[in-house]
């Protein structure tokens, strides 16, 4: 047994010594490993270095005092205090910069995580680990994660991620090039075209957070999220994977895949298991047909239901909009599956109230405006066409005379009964109990007749390109018909007149002229990435060079601090290039 322990007083300008607390067996050998000492272990115990607070166990040692620097071989173990562990096949290591590089199956162990790489070098002035030829970093609540380049910061337990980054854990599955992590909270912060994957759900971004103990982020820049049959994108998007929840602010667009229907918007939320959607902020929904869309917007959207059972709500001062037919209405309510639409009075104000009278449901189509306290519309999903329309209560229906352009037909009573033709027009209206007409009659030349006025049980009409072609009156109480200098001028308007064509949307724009300024929050989100510096910095090259200095070698020699340092990083920038969305398919689950 040998004991060699090395005691070195240093100066204000010099390193501490590798100091050699223990070896077996102390061997020279000039020929091979001139100006060393070769230490080896014994029975008893490995050989044991130490150096500034750091110990190294090795089976056999290589140690050149005069340029402090010493090599270990075999079942190397070096601790630095309570919380380091690193284990490897070889370390050299220098008391002068106080670099480790670590090769043969390297493990680094802290509190919080454990790496592994073929090769590692660690820096202890900087309390920095560094590989670049692919690693691996262990967290036990967070999962797995492999790179190609990887950084730790000991002294803030921040890990930073380049290069075909994946974290692996039960919940998901995260990708990015660009990924910094910290290890004591679970916290990754992504940059550049990035996926978040779950059984559930698909999240891309070039910018996020994601906690990875509580399953919770969110994601900026070209953020989506893909669920089984939605697609949600948006300026933010706020998720929780623990509910298959999320929000998202700014520019928003959700795509039912399976409905093909598209719902924008500004605000929204969604709880996938509850198959339900929010959305608010110039809220417009957005059914997809292949001759005629339709769209609807309204305050507030809410879309319920299964994919084969869609139902569509919007509330307050809601508007339909389709080429041949609008609408407005407190409410519409809209089934997929039935194609029934239903335009309702919300009842929130009193029946004297101004505007809950201004706010009837009212429809358009062609040249005809109708009312009612209620409104169905019918359509037929396979043939994107539409079947009926039902009016309940109050129906009312007025047409402005084509010719005269001052004068209304117009048609009253209880209820109404439309029927549409394949090219969506009106083509038959009855209206039944207590109806009351007023006609502009007019002959072949499209000359007036004069004004018909008449009330009866009901009335059918049949309408030709908008224009009223026959009509049919049925239990007639009264009625006759006047020369237009003989009509009344306060007969001319039937009880509840209320024509509102300035309301009417001509267009998808107008579907938004009574909407308020919109003001949209400015996200602040996350600071943009910061690459790594070089591990071989400025600082590390002066220690370097003080270590050349130290040993004074003949001209053109550098020591053996200077050998095996890592060359700076390429790419370790996020281009352009790379910020370009990739297509994302589908998710699918496995429940």
């Amino acid at each position: 047994m040998l004991f060699i322990g090395v005691v070195y007083i240093s100066n204000a300008q010099s390193k501490k010594k590798i100091k050699i607390e223990y070896a077996g067996k102390l061997t020279i050998d000039e020929a091979n490993y001139p100006g060393a000492k070769i230490l080896t272990r014994d029975d008893a115990q490995q050989v044991h270095i130490e150096h500034g607070g750091s110990n190294m166990w090795c089976d056999k040692a290589i140690h050149y005092s005069k340029e402090n620097f010493i090599e270990a071989y075999g079942n190397v173990i070096l601790k630095q205090g309570d919380t380091i562990n690193m284990t490897s096949k070889y370390i050299e290591y220098s008391g002068i910069t106080e670099l480790a590089f670590a090769s043969g199956d390297v493990v680094l162990k802290d509190p919080n995580s454990t790496i592994t790489s073929d090769t590692l070098y660690m820096d202890r002035f900087k309390q920095q680990a560094f590989y670049k030829s692919g690693g691996t970093v262990v967290k036990d609540s967070s999962g797995t994660i492999t790179s190609k380049i990887g950084r730790y910061y000991m002294d803030i337990k921040k890990y930073q991620f380049v290069k075909d980054v994946v974290l692996v854990n039960e919940e998901s599955t995260i990708n990015s090039d660009f990924f910094d992590f910290y290890s004591d909270t679970g916290y990754a912060y992504l940059f550049g075209p990035s996926t978040i994957t779950t059984e559930d759900s698909k999240t891309y971004c070039e910018k996020g957070f994601y906690d990875t103990e509580n399953k919770v982020g969110y994601a900026i820049k070209n953020a989506r999220i893909d669920y089984d049959n939605r697609i949600i994108e948006g300026d933010s998007l706020y998720f929780d994977n623990n509910i298959s929840f999320a929000s998202a602010t700014n520019n928003i667009k959700v795509t039912d895949t399976i409905n093909e229907s598209i719902i924008k918007g500004h605000y929204a939320e969604v709880f996938k298991e509850k198959d339900s959607l929010f959305i608010t902020k110039r809220a417009l929904a957005i059914t997809i047909q292949e001759k005629d869309s339709v769209y609807l917007h309204a305050d507030k959207i809410m879309v319920t239901g299964k994919p084969d059972n869609r139902i569509i709500n919007a509330y307050y001062n809601a508007k339909l909009f389709k080429s041949d037919l609008s609408g407005k209405a407190d409410s519409i309510h809209t089934s997929q599956k039935t194609g029934v639409t239903k335009l309702i009075n919300i009842p929130r104000f009193s029946s004297g109230d101004k505007f809950s009278t201004a706010r009837k449901p009212i429809m358009w189509n062609l040249e005809n405006q109708m009312t009612g306290d209620t409104i169905h519309l019918i359509s037929n999903n396979e043939t994107e066409k539409i079947d009926s329309l039902l009016v309940f209560n109050n129906a009312f229906v007025i047409s402005q005379d084509t010719i005269s352009k001052t004068g209304y037909n117009q048609i009253n009573g209880m209820r109404l009964v439309g029927l549409f033709n394949d090219k969506n027009e009106l083509r038959q209206v009855d209206i039944t109990k207590n109806a009351q007409s007023i006609f502009y009659a007019r002959n072949d030349k499209q000359e007036l007749i004069g004004i018909d006025k008449a009330k009866s049980g009901s009335i059918s009409i049949l309408f030709a390109n908008g224009d009223i072609d026959e009509y049919t009156r049925f239990n007639q109480v009264d009625g006759d018909m006047y020369p237009e200098s003989k009509y009344p001028e306060k007969e001319k308007f039937l009880k509840g007149f209320d024509w509102r064509e300035e309301e009417r949307p001509l267009s998808v724009n107008d579907l938004f002229n009574d909407d308020p300024p919109l003001e949209l929050p400015i996200i602040k989100g996350l600071e943009d990435y910061i690459p790594q510096e070089d591990f071989v910095d400025e600082a590390m090259l002066e220690r370097v060079k003080e270590a050349d200095d130290n040993v004074k070698l003949s001209k053109g020699k550098a020591s053996k601090a200077s050998r095996n340092l890592p060359k700076p990083l390429k790419n370790n920038t996020i281009k352009k290039k790379e910020q370009k969305k990739p297509s994302i398919k589908k998710p699918t689950s496995n429940k």
